[in-house]
């Protein structure tokens, strides 16, 4: 691919800088070349063999590295929009699951789609991520909880990747909850994760990283473990959703498997906290289902920041707690929920998020070298990317030196 791309000299741009904090933004000129960034510089001061064969004038337009959306579980049969408006009329999660909804609906929902079906539902919400500057996704599945609907599953996220210029990180997620079918053989179903599903599914190149849920209304740590042993021997990385409704330990339990991240953590404490940081494991945030929930206990952002733990923001899109597909959503909510910097939100929705993907071909920067993934804003700050809640500012997105997405003319002029 990247033979067929010409060197393109990008004129007039507000690069966004790492950790930026707040200061103006001056314009600067920079070159990609094939699928990478060959050069960056001040206005006209390109070296010579840095020419291209084609100019692009951004005009003073914002440019940031391409947006990563770091845990979504973008894949799955139905929606739970109804139960959204029984739990709004008083109904408990226990009410409802007792009338056959909550997870199990939706396991239930995505087993019996067919896999085009989930293919067609899934690129819808992949594209609208898409239009708001998002070049590289992580993908869970969970939905199925059997070998055959976590297969099809997973096959449906590598298929987003191949239909879309956008790149596709697939995370096993089989230890999500207890199938109806293993009711009260929780040992029993871990032990089917570990040594049926997760074998056949690497075995099929299906499988980028491994998650568990760990918590109690999941998995308790004992059999958490189970999973995070299994993907090691297996040489495959791991993730937890963690802390996020008691205390239990998890981020340690992970960071002392190398975790890429630990995700949701409103719970977590310090020793949480310090094993994340000996470990480099990310600390990924999830404001929607945060918002969704009407949770009261804000993750632990200062200790976050004393202690230099990155972290990372995503949409967490699902059906049952964040039925969202706008990462720019998530920076407003870090930043008026969290209390958040814009600063630290947009770290944590590139660089941070990178890390916490764990893919080697994204890195979240805007530096010589690296892939020419990034998203041309109407924005003169990057303040305005936290502020405006619903107003398209995407103007182009790039990937890999290509041109991924191109907004339609503004109908104002």
């Amino acid at each position: 691919m990247s033979a067929d791309l010409p060197r393109v000299l990008w004129k007039n741009a507000r690069l966004l800088p790492a950790g930026w904090q707040g200061r103006p933004i001056g314009l600067s000129d920079f070159v990609t070349a094939g699928e990478r960034i060959a050069w960056v510089g001040p206005p006209g001061g390109a070296p010579g063999d840095a020419g291209a064969a084609q100019e692009q004038d951004l005009g003073g337009m914002l440019v940031t590295p391409g947006l990563v959306d770091c845990h979504t579980h973008l894949v799955f049969g139905g929606d739970r929009a109804d139960e959204f408006a029984l739990r709004l009329q008083g109904a408990s999660y226990e009410e409802i699951a007792r009338r056959g909804g909550g997870i199990v609906s939706t396991v239930r929902a995505t087993r019996e789609t067919p896999e085009d079906v989930l293919f067609g539902q899934a690129l819808r919400r992949l594209d609208a991520l898409r239009a708001e500057g998002v070049t590289a996704v992580e993908i869970k599945s969970g939905y199925g909880l059997d070998l055959t609907t976590e297969r099809k599953m997973l096959r449906v996220a590598r298929r987003l990747g191949e239909a879309r210029p956008v790149t596709v990180a697939t995370t096993f997620l089989g230890a999500h909850a207890l199938p109806p079918e293993y009711a009260g053989r929780a040992d029993d179903y871990v032990a089917h994760v570990c040594d049926v599903m997760l074998p056949a599914l690497d075995d099929e190149g299906l499988v980028d990283a491994v998650d568990v849920f760990c918590e109690s209304v999941g998995f308790d740590l004992r059999q958490s473990e189970r999973v995070l042993e299994a993907a090691a021997r297996r040489g495959l990385r791991v993730k937890m959703h963690a802390e996020q409704l008691s205390p239990m330990g998890g981020a340690a339990l992970a960071a002392r498997y190398g975790a890429l991240s630990a995700d949701h953590l409103e719970c977590l404490d310090e020793a949480g906290v310090l094993a994340m940081r000996r470990a480099g494991t990310v600390a990924v945030l999830l404001p929607g289902a945060f918002y969704f929930l009407r949770e009261k206990r804000l993750p632990p952002i200062d200790l976050l920041r004393r202690h230099g733990v990155p972290i990372a923001l995503a949409t967490d899109c699902n059906p049952g707690t964040s039925p969202a597909t706008s990462l720019l959503l998530m920076l407003n909510m870090a930043a008026t929920l969290f209390r958040m910097t814009v600063g630290e939100a947009l770290d944590g929705v590139t660089r941070h998020a990178a890390q916490a993907l764990g893919h080697p071909s994204v890195t979240g920067r805007l530096e010589v070298g690296h892939w020419a993934d990034f998203a041309v804003w109407d924005a003169a700050s990057p303040a305005e990317l936290a502020y405006w809640v619903g107003l398209p500012r995407c103007r182009r997105v790039v990937r890999r030196g290509g041109t991924a997405f191109t907004a339609r003319a503004d109908p104002a002029g």
